[in-house]
C-alpha cells in the first residue's frame, strides 16, 4: 500500500519536499509517521478526508478518517504511529487533516496515557442560513453551539473542565454567506484559522487565506464570505497560565523535564513497543474500527 512510482531521490526518512506533488514523511514503504513518543500534552487529530492506520504503546490501534477524530492524551509518555496507506489501487489517495497540539496543565502532563476515538456519525453539525438562504455549517468537534454539545473529550484534559470553554469547531461558509459568531466568555485565547476559501471579512477587516485572526472572545463578530465557498478553524480556550517548554515530541514547564522526558523514552521507550513493525498498517479491506487497550473493538462502515 506504498506508492507505486520510485522512491529515488527521495529523504527517505524525512521527505517533506512535495517531490512530484507528494510526500512520504517519516516512511520508507508507505507514508507516514512510524512509531514515536509523545508526552505533556494531547493530540487531537481531524481527518476531513482519506484514512490514517494506528498504532500505540498501549496496545491499542485503529483505522480511521472520512470525518473521525482521534483524542489522544499523552500524559507521562505513549509511543505511536501514524500511517497513511494507499487503499485505493485505481484512483488517488488524498488525505486531509488537521493535527492539533492541545497543551495539559503541570497537574496533567504525566497523567495516564488515554486513547479515544470520535467517530464522524457521532460528532454533531450546527446548520443554519443566513437572511439571503445561505448555508453556514458548523462541526463541533470541542464545546458547545446553542443546543448541540461535542462529544465529551478524555476525562484529563483541559477541555474536560467546563470552566475554560474549549472549542474547536470547523466553520464551513457557503458563497458570500454571512454569519455572527456568538461571544464567549472573557479572557480566552480565540483564534480563527481561514485556510480555504478565496476572501473573508472578519468585520470590517480583510483577511488572506492561510492566515489566522485573534479575536476578543467576548465580542461577537461578524464573518461575511466571498465569491468561494470558505472553511474555517476555531480554537478557543481558557489560557493554561504556565510555562511551556517544547522540544520535538514533548511539551512541558521545564528544559529540565523536556531532558527527563528524552532519558526515560531512551531506557523504557515509555512502556514498550508491543508491534512487529514500527510502521504497521492494516489490511486494505480493514473498515474503520478502533481497538482499545483493554480489548474493546469498534467498528464503522466505511
Amino acid at each position: 500500500m506504498g506508492p507505486v512510482a520510485s522512491l529515488a531521490g527521495r529523504a527517505i526518512g524525512q521527505d517533506f519536499q512535495g517531490k512530484d506533488g507528494w510526500n512520504m514523511y517519516h516512511g520508507d514503504v508507505i507514508p507516514g509517521f512510524p512509531q514515536h513518543p509523545h508526552r505533556g500534552f494531547e493530540t487531537v487529530t481531524i481527518v476531513r478526508q482519506g484514512l490514517v492506520d494506528h498504532a500505540d504503546s498501549l496496545g491499542a490501534s485503529a483505522r480511521f478518517g472520512r470525518g473521525d477524530v482521534q483524542w489522544i492524551t499523552a500524559g507521562k509518555g505513549l509511543s505511536h504511529s501514524e500511517m497513511m496507506p494507499l487503499v485505493n489501487r485505481d484512483k488517488p489517495n488524498p488525505l486531509d487533516l488537521f493535527q492539533i497540539w492541545l497543551n495539559l496543565p503541570k497537574s496533567g502532563k504525566m497523567v495516564e496515557p488515554h486513547f479515544s476515538m470520535l467517530w464522524a456519525d457521532a460528532i454533531p453539525h450546527f446548520s443554519t442560513t443566513d437572511s439571503a438562504g445561505r448555508k453556514i455549517e458548523v462541526t463541533l468537534v470541542a464545546g458547545s453551539l446553542e443546543n448541540l454539545k461535542a462529544p465529551s473529550p478524555p476525562p484529563k484534559s483541559w477541555a474536560a473542565r467546563p470552566e475554560n470553554d474549549l472549542a474547536i469547531w470547523i466553520i464551513k461558509l457557503a458563497p458570500n454567506a454571512q454569519w455572527s459568531l456568538p461571544k464567549a466568555q472573557a479572557g480566552l485565547n480565540r483564534t480563527l484559522y481561514f485556510y480555504q476559501g478565496s476572501s473573508l471579512h472578519v468585520e470590517d477587516q480583510l483577511v488572506k487565506a492561510q492566515h489566522a485572526v485573534e479575536l476578543q472572545s467576548e465580542l461577537e463578530v461578524s464573518l461575511v464570505n466571498g465569491a468561494d465557498e470558505t472553511e474555517i478553524l476555531l480554537l478557543q480556550g481558557r489560557p493554561i497560565g504556565e510555562p511551556v517548554a517544547q522540544y520535538g515530541p514533548f511539551v512541558m514547564n521545564t528544559q529540565a523535564e523536556i531532558q527527563d522526558a528524552f532519558n526515560e523514552y531512551r531506557k523504557t521507550l515509555f512502556g514498550g513497543w508491543p508491534w512487529k513493525s514500527d510502521a504497521p498498517v492494516h489490511p486494505r479491506d480493514e473498515v474503520r474500527f478502533a481497538k482499545y487497550p483493554d480489548g474493546r473493538v469498534e467498528r464503522k462502515e466505511n
